[in-house]
């Protein structure tokens, strides 16, 4: 049945509205006018004037520019430009999307935006080491895990590696592993999946991009204290790459030029104190594990473990292991 279009106006009038304008760029009354002739609605003057007056009491900001002409626009949107901008940097910049889901994000946010914030929106950041093999069936596992949360279920799945080829080796001896789904957790480019595993009593840590054929198994999650107490900012502070491992309070002695990188990695508030010109004691609990170590060998004699004397002997044994490896 054909639609009376002329019951569309006030549909196509806010369209136009969100679409053309913003606080920079309206509408005159002719280009109104015009754009609503174009789809076979014929108005009036006066009949905009209501229509506006309608939309503002439906609660869209629509302001009067007194410019030369009239200018009518939608100034205030649900994300601002700056907001926009934002969440387009932080899409086109992550490297854990293909460049296919960073496109189709991106052209969604920018259906936020009027059609002039829209061209200014329409960049293409470079971002080193994105990564090619990353496929978006990381996405359905993610929707997959989120939705056994919510359930309050546990989930089985089985677990891959690389071997020297590049082949994929199932762990486990390729049984099923089942687990409680705590948290997901985005960092460094991934997505990884806190679990608690009720035979060893502890938290561990998964990449998702490794986890394959999960499940939402009929088995309710495990509750206890430390699942309903986790904090995941506390754990970011403390691993390094996401490995577990057990955490040590660590002083660190570490001169000015690195502490740029200690600010980066533990916050502005890390506890430090001055140790001497150019240097200072850091405080920091940390996760004992070889990211740990490999973190901490980039910065040379720059970063020292001061203590606990255990943690300095280990890191120094790991040191000595790679030394060792290239032979005399």
């Amino acid at each position: 049945m054909a639609v009376n279009r002329q019951k569309l106006k006030l549909l196509y009038l806010m369209r136009m509205l969100e679409e053309e304008t913003d606080a920079e760029q309206g509408l005159t009354m002719s280009q109104i006018l015009e754009r609503l002739e174009a789809q076979g609605i014929t108005a009036e003057r006066k009949g905009i004037y209501r229509d506006i007056e309608a939309l503002r009491e439906f609660g869209l900001d629509v302001r009067t520019y007194q410019r030369a002409p009239v200018e009518y626009a939608l100034e205030r949107r649900d994300f601002a430009f700056h907001e926009l901008l934002l969440l387009v940097d932080a899409v086109q910049s992550s490297r854990f999307l293909t460049q296919r889901k960073s496109d189709a994000l991106v052209e969604a946010v920018k259906r936020l935006a009027s059609a002039r914030q829209r061209a200014l929106l329409d960049k293409r950041l470079h971002v080193e080491g994105r990564i090619k093999m990353q496929n978006e069936s990381v996405f359905h596992s993610v929707d997959r895990i989120q939705e056994a949360i919510a359930q309050k279920r546990q989930i089985s799945f089985v677990y891959f590696k690389y071997d020297a080829a590049k082949e994929k080796v199932l762990q486990h001896g390729g049984e099923r592993y089942v687990e409680t789904p705590v948290q997901l957790v985005y960092a460094e480019g991934y997505y990884y999946l806190v679990v608690f595993n009720e035979k060893h009593d502890d938290f561990a840590t998964y990449r998702v991009d490794r986890m394959d054929r999960i499940k939402i198994t009929d088995a309710p999650a495990v509750k206890n204290e430390r699942i309903a107490t986790f904090d995941a900012q506390e754990l970011e502070g403390r691993a390094f790459g996401m490995y577990s491992g057990e955490p040590v309070a660590a002083t660190l002695l570490v001169s000015g030029e690195a502490m740029g990188a200690i600010i980066d990695r533990f916050g502005k508030d890390v506890e430090s104190l001055p140790a001497g010109e150019g240097w200072a004691r850091v405080y920091a609990t940390v996760m004992k594990s070889p990211v740990l170590f490999g973190w901490l060998a980039q910065f040379g004699d720059r970063v020292r473990i001061e203590k606990p004397a255990s943690l300095a002997a280990e890191y120094r044994d790991y040191l000595a292991g790679i030394v060792a490896s290239y032979g005399e």
